[in-house]
C-alpha cells in the first residue's frame, strides 16, 4: 500500500559502498540482475508460505527490515540474529523490497499495523524507529535513562525524529543537531530541549594529526565551542551521556570529544563518509564507549512497533509522494533537501489520506 524512503537506497542507487546486485550474485544469495529497493512497507498480506503461522492472508501489517536464516546454528541457539553472518537489510542487502506492487518478506518481519494510522503514516517509522530503538535501548549499561542528556545528530531527519521521541518517552533530555534554524521548531515540538545549528561551526571533517599543533588547536577550539553550545541549550554544564551518531566521518571526532565521561557514542551509518579518526586520549582516559549498532532484532522491532500502536510515537510523515516520484525522493535525500521527518510513496493505496481497510 505504501513504502517509506530511507538513505540506504541512495547508497544502492550510487553503487557505493557496494554494488548490491553484484554482491548478491557473487554470494549466490539472489541471481537476479535487478534491485527492487524499499525497506519500509505498510500493506496487506496477499499470500503466505506453508510454514507461516503468525500472519494470514488479509492481515494488515508493517514490515521490519531484518532478514536472517532461521536455520543458522547461532540463531537457533538464541543469539542475537543481527550479528549472524546471514543477517541482511530487507530491500537493500536483499531485493524484492517495498518499491514494487508486491514484496517478499520473512514471516517474522510482519508486525501488526497500528489501526489509527493511514497507510502512508504506517509506512513511515519502522526502519528508522527500530534502528533508533536499538541504538538507545540495546547496549547496556548505556541504555537511555531518565534525565540523561542525549545528543541527536540529524534531529529533523527520519532517524532523528524517532530518536527524539524515544528519548523523551524514557524521561531523558534530547538535544538536536540540525542544518538550518527553521528545523528547530519541528524538533522542539517532538520533545527536544533545543537544537544546535551545525552550520554555525566550521571544524568538521577528519581530525587533524595531533602533531600538527596549529590545525589540531583550531579543531579543538571548534569542538569546545560546540560543547558549550550543548551547555547553552541545557542551561547548565552537562555533557551528553549518549551521542546518537550517523553522519560519521565529518562529526565523529567532535561526538567523542563532547560525550560525557563514561558515556557512549553509538553509530548506525556514515552518511558523510566512512573514515573515522578519533583522539584516543578522550576515549581511554575518560572511559568513553564507541559502539556500532545495526538495525535491530525482532524483540526490539516489535517493542518499537508497540510504541507506535500505543500512539506514543508520531510517525513524522513529512510528505507523501506518488510511486513514480520515488527517484525524486532519493535525489532530495542525497542532496540533503528532504523535508523534516519521513518521506513516503504510495504504491497500492490510491490516494493520500486513505484510511486502512476495515478489519
Amino acid at each position: 500500500m505504501a513504502a517509506g524512503i530511507n538513505f540506504n537506497n541512495v547508497w544502492a542507487a550510487l553503487g557505493t559502498p557496494q554494488n548490491v546486485i553484484a554482491v548478491r550474485q557473487k554470494t549466490k544469495y539472489d541471481s537476479s540482475d535487478f534491485h527492487i529497493g524499499g525497506s519500509d512497507a505498510a500493506g496487506i498480506v496477499y499470500a503466505v508460505g506453508g510454514q507461516v503461522k503468525n500472519v494470514k492472508v488479509g492481515d494488515q501489517v508493517v514490515v521490519h527490515a531484518g532478514v536472517w536464516d532461521p536455520d543458522c546454528p547461532a540463531v537457533k541457539a538464541g543469539e542475537d540474529p543481527t550479528i549472524d553472518p546471514s543477517f541482511k537489510i530487507w530491500g537493500y542487502d536483499t531485493g524484492w523490497g517495498s518499491f514494487g506492487q508486491f514484496a517478499k518478506a520473512q514471516a517474522h518481519q510482519c508486525m501488526p499495523k497500528a489501526a489509527h494510522l493511514t497507510w502512508e503514516q504506517a509506512a513511515a517509522p519502522t526502519l528508522v524507529g527500530q534502528t533508533a530503538y536499538r541504538m538507545l535501548k540495546g547496549w547496556p549499561p548505556h541504555t537511555v535513562r531518565p534525565n540523561d542528556v542525549v545528543l541527536i545528530w540529524g534531529a529533523a531527519g527520519g532517524l532523528g525524529c524517532m530518536a527524539i521521541q524515544i528519548v523523551k518517552a524514557a524521561g531523558a533530555i534530547p538535544v538536536g543537531v540540525i542544518s538550518d534554524d527553521y528545523k528547530a521548531e519541528f524538533c522542539i515540538k517532538l520533545g527536544a530541549k533545543g537544537c544546535i545549528n551545525r552550520k554555525k561551526f566550521s571544524h568538521w571533517g577528519l581530525l587533524p594529526h595531533w602533531k600538527d599543533t596549529a590545525a589540531y588547536n583550531q579543531w579543538a577550539a571548534g569542538a569546545r565551542d560546540f560543547g558549550k553550545a550543548i551547555w547553552d541549550v541545557l542551561g547548565e554544564r552537562r555533557s551528553p551521556r549518549i551521542v546518537f551518531e550517523h553522519p560519521g566521518e565529518e562529526t565523529i571526532p567532535t561526538s567523542i570529544f563532547a560525550c560525557d565521561n563514561g558515556g557512549m557514542v553509538v553509530i548506525c551509518a556514515g552518511t558523510t563518509g566512512f573514515n573515522a579518526v578519533v583522539d584516543l586520549r578522550y576515549l581511554w582516559t575518560r572511559q568513553k564507549r564507541f559502539q556500532g549498532s545495526h538495525l535491530s532484532n525482532d524483540e526490539q522491532a516489535y517493542a518499537f512497533n508497540q510504541l507506535v500502536r500505543d500512539g506514543t510515537i508520531d510517525p513524522c510523515l513529512a510528505q507523501t509522494y506518488t510511486f513514480d516520484q520515488i527517484p525524486l525522493c532519493h535525489q532530495l535525500m542525497h542532496e540533503n533537501r528532504a523535508p523534516e521527518g519521513k518521506m513516503v510513496a504510495l504504491v497500492g493505496a490510491p490516494r493520500a489520506g486513505m484510511k486502512a481497510l476495515p478489519l
